[in-house]
């Protein structure tokens, strides 16, 4: 097949491009001229492209596939109404730009696989969350919302289209978990406020897998949960990744710290609590490379050991 990737350079593209050349696609990555990645850390193609006005690379003709994973990470500074814009335009503009793009094409690609997030729930306590749940109501939950209409309008041209609700990514190099990893390195770790929140989380390598899937199986459509079957409370999280690393877990990290260090973005990332089930993947018998945590983190782990 010949795919287009969007967000080629991200912690998930990074990963993707180079497995799907692998299995033997044709790969094209989608990149804004004068920002064009370095060739020596990608495969595949590059497709100049400018989401500002739609216009896309000739190289794009003939595509079966699009995988849009564009989006400017939600971790990176305080939420204010200015980054909160470029949170919204790095991934409903872009995506928007992508869909005018795709409607100009004499042949369209067959699917559109289009990043979108957990967030998309909200805050739910206890509750546990499937596809079929409703859309919360923060800023993530409404970002999120965005970002799948957007990607849905590809639907009336005939293309099959997913939504990957992408959990907690686990990656050796970027991401959540180096984070979350350095205060263990220091002995300081510890579960976030009352580490009763649940976390839904997933290994970067099963990502890549379902991605995969859901570009090669016809059947795969619609909202789909990219997280592992077994959410875990925070309390018991930290305590995992603390046991993988060989440290105590005795440093709580309390509520109005995180709040008076990160405002809102506190609250959405560290302190909402989304117990989510992969109800979709269970139901095309995707069977998970990672299932358990402790066996997820003992393997990034390694990797961070090899030289």
């Amino acid at each position: 097949m010949k795919i287009l990737v969007t967000g080629s350079s991200g912690l998930v593209g990074s990963a993707l491009v180079p497995a799907l050349v692998k299995a033997g696609h044709t790969v094209c990555r989608l990149v804004r001229p004068g920002s064009l990645p370095n060739n020596e850390a990608h495969d595949g193609f590059q497709v100049a492209w400018n989401p500002a006005t739609g216009e896309l690379g000739g190289a794009a003709v003939g595509a079966d596939a699009v995988v849009n994973l564009a989006g400017a990470s939600i971790a990176e500074g305080r939420w204010s109404d200015k980054r909160k814009a470029e949170l919204h335009a790095s991934r409903i503009d872009t995506t928007r730009a992508l869909i005018t793009a795709l409607a100009k094409m004499n042949a369209r690609p067959g699917v559109l696989v289009s990043a979108s997030a957990t967030g998309f729930y909200g805050n739910r306590g206890d509750e546990l969350l499937t596809e079929e749940s409703q859309a919360g109501s923060d800023f993530l939950s409404g970002l999120a919302q965005d970002w799948e209409a957007e990607a849905r309008k590809a639907e009336a041209m005939g293309i099959r289209v997913v939504l990957a609700r992408f959990g907690i990514i686990l990656a050796r190099h970027g991401g959540a978990l180096p984070q979350m990893m350095l205060p263990f390195r220091f002995f300081a770790g510890g579960k976030i406020a009352s580490g009763q929140q649940w976390m839904s989380w997933i290994s970067l390598d099963d990502v890549i897998a379902v991605l995969r899937l859901a570009v090669e199986t016809g059947q795969v459509r619609g909202p789909l949960n990219v997280i592992s079957p077994q959410p875990l409370q925070n309390a018991e999280f930290t305590k995992t990744l603390a046991s993988a690393m060989h440290r105590p877990a005795l440093f709580p990290a309390p509520a109005f710290a995180l709040r008076l260090a990160l405002g809102e973005m506190a609250d959405a990332l560290l302190l909402s609590s989304q117990r989510v089930l992969p109800r979709g993947l269970e139901k095309l018998g995707y069977q998970f490379q990672y299932p358990d945590l402790a066996a997820a983190l003992n393997n990034i782990l390694k990797q961070n050991s090899e030289p």
